[in-house]
């Protein structure tokens, strides 16, 4: 096996905590702007992102804090389009779980054949926001072509 280099494995961590802190944010934001004939869902599944979040953040900084590295206090850039259709929404949660996606497949490349545990973590995690992606993806659809 491979050694685990420690540091860059806690930055990237660091980035995974800061982005699905962001995350709690940005879904939480997106719960309280839902309207429309399909808000009660919306808000439902929008808060549930956002405990998710909050979990997946926990998770990393577990791990991170287990390798001796230090959690940051900040969370990554949420960007506002300040469009609050559903569509926008949804569209907007989806390239935010694609970023994360992305997130959790640079942690598997880094950590590959260097340890079994964030190895797994991350595939599981990888595996959650393909979930996501799917659904969100699911949600989309009765919005037509290019949504």
């Amino acid at each position: 096996m491979k050694e685990l280099d420690v540091d860059k494995t806690c930055e990237l961590l660091n980035r995974v905590m800061q982005y699905e802190l962001a995350g709690v944010v940005r879904y939480t934001h997106y719960s309280l702007m839902v309207t429309g004939p399909h808000r009660l869902p919306i808000v439902q599944f929008m808060q549930a992102q956002a405990t998710e979040s909050l979990q997946h953040a926990q998770q990393a900084g577990e791990i991170l804090t287990g390798l001796g590295g230090h959690p940051t206090q900040g969370i990554a850039q949420i960007e506002e389009s300040h469009k609050h259709d559903i569509h926008s929404l949804l569209q907007e949660s989806w390239h935010h779980e694609q970023t994360a996606l992305q997130l959790y497949k640079d942690l598997l490349d880094l950590v590959e054949d260097r340890s079994i545990y964030i190895e797994e973590y991350a595939r599981g995690m990888i595996g959650q926001e393909e979930l996501h992606t799917l659904e969100l993806t699911k949600m989309l659809r009765d919005f037509g072509p290019g949504a």
